[in-house]
């Protein structure tokens, strides 16, 4: 597996990771006994997982012309 398909694989597993976890941290504010840290937390995660979607972007534009082999 080259570089770049690591890179791939590890950005996507972030991503999901992040997502799952601003999923996860908003579902608890939304409970009954949610507390304002669930939000922020669930905020900050949404927010870092955009982040990622755009960087993942970013470097698949800059290395187009690299092979994944």
């Amino acid at each position: 597996m080259s570089l770049k398909a690591f890179h791939v694989v590890f950005i996507v597993a972030a991503i999901l990771l992040a997502g799952a976890f601003a999923a996860w941290s908003l579902v608890n504010y939304f409970s009954p006994d949610g507390r304002v840290s669930d939000l922020m937390v669930g905020a900050g995660s949404a927010v870092a997982a955009l982040g990622l979607v755009g960087y993942e972007l970013y470097f698949l534009k800059k290395l187009k012309n690299v092979s994944y082999l």
